[in-house]
């Protein structure tokens, strides 16, 4: 008997998760990345918005949002890893944007954490979703090597 439905079903690739790790990381950027309860408390979050009184992160252009910028691009790569466009390419940049976002998180707590700061849940979400977004990167970039070279 023949398939009511000839199309290949579409399958859910690895890069469309580190696509969801990077969506997670960019939301995480405006939860509070740094806590104090020092001066009468305070919190900051990793694009630069203070409330109460902490000193940490210091104005102008910073870690935090270069890790928002970095995390955009990781949108943008690794859905064209996804979608097929230049996938070996694009596999290979969103693991190397993931690893680099990976390495801004530690240096933002080498930086800014410190008593009487400690970092907040923002941080670790957002730390997670690097983490992981690193692992499912792995998985994309060699499900993009493995297909093309199945099609040749």
């Amino acid at each position: 008997m023949p398939t009511r439905y000839p199309h290949r079903m579409a399958r859910l690739r690895p890069a469309w998760f580190v696509v969801l790790c990077a969506l997670v990381l960019l939301v995480s950027a405006w939860l509070p990345w740094l806590t104090t309860s020092a001066g009468g408390g305070g919190r900051a979050n990793a694009i630069g918005g203070k409330l109460g009184q902490i000193a940490v992160p210091p104005p102008g252009f910073g870690v935090g949002q270069l890790m928002v910028l970095l995390s955009a691009t990781l949108i943008v790569a690794a859905a064209m890893a996804a979608r097929g466009l230049s996938a070996r390419i694009a596999s290979t940049a969103a693991l190397s944007i993931s690893v680099l976002l990976t390495v801004l998180a530690w240096w933002y707590f080498r930086l800014y954490v410190a008593p009487p700061i400690a970092a907040g849940y923002g941080f670790y979400i957002g730390g997670a979703a690097t983490a992981v977004a690193v692992v499912l990167s792995v998985l994309a970039m060699v499900a993009a090597w493995s297909e093309g070279s199945r099609r040749r």
